[in-house]
């Protein structure tokens, strides 16, 4: 039996006719299977939970990032393969698992291919698979949650532009060579994949199974000098600038001087410690 755990708000109600064509498919191959939709926010990690009790139990987020972040907190990553069928706006991880966006083609590696070994990440308790960050990301995710007018990419894009004109930089403090640092920063990203908001690549080198982190800051930067960082970041060149700084790590722990919002795979949260270890290989994901 394979769980299929659906988010039907997921690209704006668009999803339904992907969901039509998963169950053509299922009922072709002649496959065992159960559909469950959710219908609030916290509903796929408790569906998940239940569904993944069973040794060699394969539990499929259809959705997006969201949906697929709620799936991964309730898993028992012990017991279960972990499918994905694609069906959110910007879906950021499966482009860094190269898992593809066809219906039919992602459904087959699930029937047909391997679920391998990946890293994910856990903050104060709370896992993601993508990318865990503060700063700017969540100004940017706050005001797209705002907007009416335009949506996807555009809308992520247009809350970009102006959060980098309004936006006021973070002070934080962290350990580097056993030495304690004070910074003021435009954005802190843990990232375990490499891009967020629908294709930006905030951590161009991240590698999902490397069994490491890669923690980028994004510093302080002078306004007049914002555009070209904004086409840098866009270019996936945010490294090549010298406010930026890159390391690889385990564990990431960071203190800030006031309480912030922190966002792990697109989800927002508040009243937790920015304090981000990876679990090497430790959940397994149909990939090619």
């Amino acid at each position: 039996m394979i769980h299929f755990i659906i988010n039907p708000k997921a690209n704006r109600g668009k999803i339904s006719k992907r969901v039509v064509v998963l169950e053509k498919l299922l009922h072709e191959k002649n496959i065992e299977y159960a559909l469950h939709y959710t219908t609030a926010r916290g509903v796929a990690t408790e569906l998940a939970r239940e569904f993944s009790k069973e040794p060699e139990s394969v539990v499929v987020a259809v959705g997006g990032d969201g949906t697929v972040n709620e799936v991964l907190n309730g898993i028992n990553t012990e017991n279960a393969k972990f499918g994905i069928i694609p069906s959110g706006t910007g879906n950021d991880f499966i482009t860094c698992a190269k898992i593809p966006t066809d219906v039919e083609k992602a459904l087959d590696l699930i029937l047909n291919g391997e679920a391998k070994p990946t890293d994910f990440m856990v903050c104060d308790g709370v896992r993601g698979l993508n990318v865990i960050g503060t700063g700017i990301d969540v100004d940017i995710l706050n005001r797209c949650r705002k907007s009416k007018i335009l949506r996807g990419k555009l809308q992520y894009l247009a809350s970009l532009i102006i959060s980098l004109i309004k936006f006021k930089f973070y002070k934080f403090f962290f350990e580097k060579d056993g030495e304690k640092l004070e910074k003021e920063g435009l954005i802190v990203a843990v990232g375990n994949g490499s891009q967020f908001g629908g294709g930006i690549r905030i951590c161009p080198k991240a590698i999902i199974d490397d069994g490491e982190l890669d923690f980028v800051v994004v510093g302080k930067l002078k306004k007049r000098k914002i555009p070209g960082a904004f086409i840098k970041l866009m270019k996936g060149r945010i490294l090549e600038l010298d406010f930026t700084s890159f390391e690889r790590k385990e564990r990431v722990q960071i203190d800030f001087d006031k309480p912030v919002t922190i966002q792990i795979d697109g989800e927002l949260y508040d009243g937790i410690k920015f304090d981000v270890s990876v679990v090497k290989h430790g959940i397994n994901i149909f990939r090619p």
